[in-house]
């Protein structure tokens, strides 16, 4: 090689060391897929997702840098998340965060390969999605929020505050809520001792949902519980006040239903912000290289009971005080 041809090749080889540099330096870019419950305008599952981004930021997780997320909003409509999740996964993305039942119903049908977290879900053993809550097994792993034994304890409870009770409706939408028959099979076991009658309450449309209140306030000492269900947490201020209207004590799984001035909530003490962001982690873990079934899943331990006093003033009814001292919550 002559010295011309030489000072041309190293000026060449110093031109491309920039590019390669940069190439070398240049983070490989992540893909998670979320699929949410509610709808994008909500205050509340818009601050889940917000947490799981910032937890996923102190692992070091940029979107735009090193990381890209694609969120879906299912609006409570199951056809929906169907639709989504296919979206989701034609991306395809190196994780799939889904809450809810029904997303991740959606979710599993449409993949059994793709990593899959999960959050507000109840006993995903009992609904079949993991092997055991230590050793999921499978593609899947996540954070589970009820066992359906609490179905008797709503029950209960309902009949402790309106004694007189004896026939009680479990309001749900079957599409959106298909965990709602395992609910019931402990609400169906706790009936009969006390003496109340239970019977399911289907509603699928916002306009089924008055006629159901006008049927059962036409027969004395009726009730409703309102289990997990996207669809009718949607329509929590309608539901609460045609309860309210047609004076039917209610017990809700849905923490923010005595506060919006419905008559009673129990169920998990979770802070879903919080679980959002610890979600983050098992986000980090997959990533990473870790399996999803080898991440046991996560549990919540801890119960809460809020009483509406006014409300059941409202409806002619007494709480007992001792049911009053053992509540977490008494709004007045």
């Amino acid at each position: 090689m002559n010295r011309r041809d030489f000072v041309a090749f190293l000026g060449g080889l110093a031109a491309s060391w920039p590019l390669a540099a940069r190439a070398q330096q240049a983070p490989k870019l992540r893909r998670i897929g979320i699929l949410m419950n509610g709808t994008a305008d909500a205050e509340a599952p818009q601050s889940y997702v917000a947490a799981l981004l910032q937890g996923l930021r102190e692992f070091g997780w940029v979107e735009g840098q090193n990381l890209r997320s694609d969120v879906r909003w299912n609006g409570g409509d199951a056809e929906l998340s169907r639709i989504y999740a296919a979206q989701l996964i034609g991306q395809m993305p190196d994780v799939i965060v889904a809450s809810s039942t029904t997303n991740l119903t959606a979710v599993r049908q449409a993949t059994n390969t793709i990593p899959i977290i999960f959050l507000q879900v109840s006993d995903p053993v009992a609904q079949g999605f993991v092997a055991s809550v230590a050793k999921p097994g499978g593609n899947l792993t996540g954070f589970s929020i009820y066992e359906f034994s609490i179905g008797g304890k709503w029950l209960s409870l309902l009949k402790e505050v309106a004694p007189a009770l004896v026939r009680v409706g479990v309001m749900f939408n079957p599409d959106t809520s298909p965990q709602s028959k395992f609910f019931m099979r402990s609400i169906e076991a706790a009936a009969p001792s006390l003496g109340v009658e239970t019977l399911i309450v289907p509603v699928r449309a916002t306009a089924d949902i008055e006629p159901v209140f006008e049927s059962f306030a036409r027969v004395p000492n009726g009730g409703l519980i309102l289990t997990t269900d996207t669809f009718t947490n949607l329509r929590q201020q309608l539901i609460v006040a045609l309860a309210n209207r047609h004076r039917l004590p209610t017990i809700s799984s849905q923490d923010r239903f005595p506060k919006d001035g419905g008559l009673m909530y129990y169920g998990a003490s979770l802070d879903l912000v919080g679980k959002y962001r610890e979600a983050a982690s098992y986000v980090d873990r997959i990533l990473k290289g870790a399996k999803p079934g080898d991440l046991p899943v996560q549990q919540a331990n801890k119960y809460a009971l809020i009483i509406n006093l006014n409300t059941a003033r409202a409806l002619g009814l007494t709480v007992p005080l001792p049911l009053l001292g053992t509540a977490d919550e008494v709004i007045e």
